[in-house]
């Protein structure tokens, strides 16, 4: 699918009845260059791929919920023409202009479907919303004439601060020619945690193990991700942030060595929270485990722990199941 080109995708777009914004018919005369909007152009290198707008993209396909939330936050949800692969609820405050965006797909949509909606922009926001294998690969849209972005998350060299959630959200903002909106937010978050970090300033770092899923290992938050940097913020030390991935797995026999004082559970999909945290309390091998001798959980939902806009008002969430004494 990646050797597809213009031809084939304006064939795709005409059989969905849909307008043949940037397609050329045979022979026909091209449309004259457009000016550049006003603040543009405007380059970007995202994950390695240089990208000079002239204008903000007009019509989005998001690929994961928190980048979603991006867009919506930013007051984009106009741009968009299509969502997919919601992990969770979304905030009421985004409900329902989330409602009003057409779902292409429960997950992934394949990539005719992602072609059918004709957009000039897609923005994924784990590296899987671009597989190659799945013919979605960001050199497959560029040659549909589709650029993208990848949530930085997914292609940072080494760990992820808060400063790279600020850096997503300016150059989204500029992207889509909100700058300053974007800003506004920028502040607004960095209030958020600044009081956060007033608040857990001198207490004793409790040792936190994040999990996500899995029976036979665990999958778990490592320590390249915006999780690990979140754990910190709110006073926890993420037990498996030698694991140089912002999500991976580990034994159940490293949990157990670990010694994790606090499980915090990630409520999201098919498996509840009451599963997830029974499937602990009943497995022998967990049983001195502190965290589960103890009863000690926090639970925030998958979209509090990636690198989205959730995230500033997530720590200050964690920080007091953490540590509950900061509720007095």
């Amino acid at each position: 699918m990646s050797s597809r080109t213009w031809p084939s995708r304006c064939a795709l777009i005409a059989a969905a009845l849909l307008p043949l914004t940037a397609c050329t018919a045979a022979g026909g005369q091209s449309e004259p260059a457009a000016k550049a909007a006003p603040g543009f152009p405007y380059t970007v290198t995202n994950c390695g791929v240089k990208t000079t707008y002239k204008a903000p993209p007009t019509r989005v396909v998001t690929m994961n919920q928190h980048v979603t939330e991006v867009m919506l936050e930013l007051g984009l949800a106009k741009s968009l023409a299509g969502t997919a692969y919601l992990d969770d609820q979304v905030l009421p405050k985004y409900e329902k202009e989330y409602k009003a965006t057409p779902v292409l797909a429960k997950e992934y949509p394949s990539y005719e479907k992602l072609l059918a909606a004709n957009p000039d922009f897609v923005y994924g926001g784990y590296a899987t919303a671009f597989s190659a294998g799945d013919g979605r690969s960001r050199e497959a849209l560029k040659k549909s004439g589709i650029n993208s972005r990848l949530n930085i998350e997914y292609c940072a060299d080494g760990k992820t601060s808060m400063d790279a959630l600020y850096q997503e959200i300016r150059e989204v903002g500029r992207t889509f020619g909100v700058a300053d909106r974007a800003e506004r937010w920028i502040d607004a978050a960095k209030a958020t945690n600044a009081a956060t970090g007033k608040k857990v300033a001198g207490v004793e770092p409790v040792s936190v193990f994040v999990y996500d899923g899995g029976d036979k290992t665990a999958s778990t938050v490592g320590g390249a991700g915006i999780g690990n940097e979140m754990i910190n913020r709110a006073g926890g030390k993420n037990v498996f942030a030698h694991l140089a991935k912002p999500f991976t797995d580990a034994s159940w026999e490293s949990v157990v060595d670990r010694k994790p004082e606090t499980i915090v559970i990630l409520d999201y999909g098919g498996t509840t929270v009451a599963q997830k945290k029974q499937r602990l309390l009943d497995d022998p091998a967990l049983a001195d485990v502190p965290a589960v001798k103890n009863k000690r959980f926090a639970v925030l939902p998958l979209s509090d722990m990636v690198l989205g806009v959730r995230a500033p008002a997530a720590v200050e969430t964690l920080a007091r199941q953490l540590h509950p004494e900061l509720k007095k």
